[in-house]
């Protein structure tokens, strides 16, 4: 069967308050002090370090106090010396009244660990009160047929102090006809009667005028009078006899002014006047008498002001009945007050912390005491927290609790708690009464700055300005305060790798990202490198978080010709026999762009030519074919001017220029020009010319060839040298490459012609076809390979 949320609280307070009757009863005998009233502030009572037996600095290491049941501060206490001192003047009569002795009981509270010793504060009285009497003026009225040795009642004096500084002896004064005796009762209070030493004779003299002097035993001692005025009247015989000498009544304290409580009844068997009764108070304190009202000729017992269990349980009151003859009885009404549950419980702090740090383990918030002034199940008192709280109360000596963490708290779940202390008498109806604290949690630094991404991807275009903001990366901290300012840095590179520090900055505060020089796509692709974020705290904890450049490519660069050269070196022309058909394939331009992607697509244009019809162009791949026949008419030598155009915003174009020789065959070895008389050529020595002449082309054009890419690559190599280590994603594979992306090397129908001339008439061409032309790349380096 499930328990409701009421029945699991009700067992849980009833655990408590077990669990705190069980503590209360193995407290230890408290510890006693004493010091006189009236004594001035500042005054010393004891050493609390030498009656507990403590070193001197164990009160201040330990947090020492002493705790006055509700919130009263009589003593002080000096934790470095030990000394408990007066932080007010004690009056005794004030605190206690008549109760002797004067105890006022209080904790001597030790925070670290939590330790509570009871003890006791005894005031002890002075003879600062001179005896009084309420009436100045008594009046008797006695039959003149007394008899020597009758006793008379009279009203006692009132004095505030108490034991041997309170009244302990009454005079009269000088006189033939009276002498005062005294009477203790069992309370231990002391009462005057008169005692007749002579008989009265009302003829001889009808009053009788007396002083009567009560004095304490204070040293000095101090006295006070009141007049005693006897009438000496005619005989009566018979005194007022009441019904019951003891009363016993019971009120509640919240009965309502001027309701009757008692009604004292006296008979006399006297006539007339001797028989006429008066109820009067005896022996009554000032305080009864301001609360309580006698009708004098009923005896009846009114309430006059409101009567409260917590300042008093009960009142005994003496009650006097008087005939008309001055005869007179007593009886005693003890009036029992009836507690009710009209006090809510209270709560003390004695000791509270906040803020307490985060990650702790089971640590003392607060410590408490809880009370209620009414009694028996109204005073017993249970105690709780809310059920949904990281706390908890463990009670401890009498009815002090402490509040204490269940675990180590976290700031970032929660930074606050408002706990309400609720605590609850069992009385009818139940009061309760609830203390609210708020508790905060301070932060540690247990939580590393958190970067809003795992790898952050910045794209920048090449040829950028220094100093340029180029993106931003963030990281949080979940901490608060100098723990959760988080500051960034770049990590070094490694020692192989070149200073990331002169292309990179960082902004320390808020993570911008500057580049600080011009970036170069054909240089570099793509790098990245690490950003490390480090909070405020001590130690200090960081995160780290991968940054990856990727640079955008910027038609920058113009198309590059590789066939036909355009250096100046020796000319090299193509051949095209005159028997070529339309569509022959007479020669390809060949190009290269280092930009990437549309930036490097090429297009071909025929720009200018000897016979505009007589060739044509390919757009997309550089090929250039015969238009239609070559007719006699054509002139042998043709100038071609083509540009290459990229597809870049906006476009960049190259113009090569190439030379086209229409012969009439490739099998001669020779081919005559018009206007040029035959002659016959030696065939042995025209061969060795002409293999001389071959050889020293190649070899120059080769060298000018080398030359060329080698200052090229020098300047571009010079350019880049601090980026060397950078990874670059080349636009060209390192074995045979397609150069115009168009298939411009699928075909090998490339001649190289060279001119040789003698010291004849006559001039040859020497026809050899090349040898496949072979682009490679090395990083950003173009070479041509095996130009024969």
């Amino acid at each position: 069967m499930e328990l409701d949320g009421a029945t699991i609280l009700r067992l849980r307070q009833v655990l408590f308050l077990l669990v705190l009757l069980g503590v209360s009863g193995e407290v230890s005998e408290p510890k006693q002090f004493s010091v006189v009233e009236e004594m001035e502030r500042g005054t010393f009572v004891a050493n609390v370090a030498k009656a507990l037996g403590l070193e001197m600095g164990e009160l201040s290491d330990r947090g020492t106090r002493v705790v006055f049941k509700g919130n009263k501060e009589y003593l002080q206490l000096n934790r470095r010396t030990g000394d408990l001192l007066l932080r007010e003047k004690l009056d005794r009569e004030e605190l206690c009244g008549p109760s002797d002795p004067c105890v006022l009981p209080f904790k001597i509270l030790l925070e670290n660990p939590l330790e509570i010793l009871p003890a006791v504060l005894n005031v002890l009285d002075i003879n600062d009160h001179s005896p009084i009497f309420l009436e100045t003026e008594m009046l008797l009225k006695i039959s003149e047929s007394a008899l020597p040795g009758t006793v008379f009642l009279l009203e006692s004096g009132k004095d505030l102090d108490v034991g041997s500084n309170s009244i302990q002896n009454y005079t009269i004064s000088p006189n033939s006809l009276f002498h005062i005796q005294i009477r203790d009762n069992s309370e231990g209070k002391r009462y005057p009667e008169l005692v007749l030493d002579e008989t009265l004779d009302r003829e001889e003299q009808s009053e009788v005028t007396l002083t009567l002097t009560a004095v304490d035993g204070g040293i000095p001692p101090r006295s006070g009078t009141a007049q005693v005025r006897i009438l000496v009247v005619d005989i009566n015989d018979n005194a007022p006899v009441f019904a019951q000498l003891r009363y016993e009544v019971q009120i509640p304290e919240n009965s309502s002014i001027g309701s009757k409580i008692v009604t004292v009844s006296a008979t006399d068997l006297d006539a007339g006047n001797n028989g006429e009764i008066s109820y009067t108070f005896l022996h009554a304190s000032e305080n009864i008498r301001k609360i309580f009202h006698l009708k004098e000729e009923l005896g009846e017992l009114y309430l006059r002001e409101k009567v409260d269990f917590e300042s008093a349980q009960s009142y005994i009151i003496n009650i006097q009945a008087a005939d008309g003859g001055g005869l007179s009885a007593e009886c005693t009404v003890v009036i029992q007050v009836i507690d009710l549950n009209d006090n809510p419980p209270e709560v003390t702090i004695s000791s509270f912390t906040s803020p307490i740090p985060e990650n702790s383990p089971e640590t003392v918030v607060a410590v408490f005491s809880v009370s209620d002034l009414d009694s028996g199940e109204n005073g017993r008192i249970v105690c709780s927290i809310q059920d949904d709280l990281p706390f908890a109360l463990k009670p401890s000596i009498e009815n002090f609790y402490t509040l204490v963490t269940e675990g180590a708290l976290d700031r970032e779940y929660k930074a606050e708690y408002n706990i309400t202390i609720t605590v609850m008498d069992l009385g009818f109806p139940r009061l309760k009464s609830e203390y609210n604290l708020t508790v905060l949690i301070s932060d540690v630094n247990d939580n590393p700055p958190m970067f809003s991404q795992r790898t952050y991807k910045v794209y920048l275009q090449e040829n950028n300005s220094p100093a340029l903001h180029i993106g931003s990366v963030s990281a949080s901290d979940r901490d608060s305060g100098i723990n959760a300012k988080v500051t960034y840095s770049l990590l070094p590179p490694e020692p192989e790798d070149l200073p990331l520090f002169s292309y990179i900055s960082i902004n320390s505060d808020n993570g911008h990202l500057y580049a600080l020089r011009s970036l170069d796509y054909e240089a570099i692709q793509t790098f990245q490198f690490t950003v490390r974020a480090v909070d405020g705290g001590s130690p200090s904890l960081s995160s780290q978080v991968l940054v990856q450049i990727m640079v955008q490519d910027e038609n920058d660069n113009s198309p590059f010709v590789l066939y036909p050269l355009q250096n100046g070196t020796v000319p090299c022309n193509d051949l095209v026999p005159r028997t070529a058909e339309p569509g022959y394939l007479v020669t390809k331009v060949i190009a290269v762009d280092r930009d990437w992607g549309q930036n490097s697509w090429l297009s071909y244009q025929l720009l200018k030519a000897t016979d505009s019809g007589l060739f044509t162009l390919w757009a997309h791949n550089g090929e250039i074919h015969t238009a239609r026949p070559i007719s006699d008419r054509d002139a042998i030598k043709q100038k071609l001017v083509v540009l290459v155009k990229d597809n870049g915003q906006p476009s960049l174009s190259t113009v090569a220029t190439l030379n086209v020789l229409l012969v009439d065959g490739f099998s001669e070895p020779y081919v005559k020009l018009p206007g040029i008389s035959k002659e016959e050529v030696p065939t042995d020595t025209l061969t060795t010319y002409l293999i001389i002449s071959l050889t020293t082309v190649s070899f120059l054009f080769l060298l000018s060839i080398i030359i060329f890419i080698v200052i090229h690559l020098w300047k571009r190599k010079k350019d880049s040298t601090d980026i060397r280590n950078f990874t670059s994603n080349n636009p060209f594979p390192g074995h045979l490459v397609n150069i115009s992306r168009t298939g411009t090397l699928s075909h090998s129908y490339q001649y190289e012609v060279c001119l040789a001339n003698d010291s004849g008439a006559s001039e040859f061409k020497f026809l050899k076809p090349i040898i496949p032309t072979l682009l490679t790349s090395e990083g950003n380096k173009y070479s041509i390979e095996n130009l024969a």
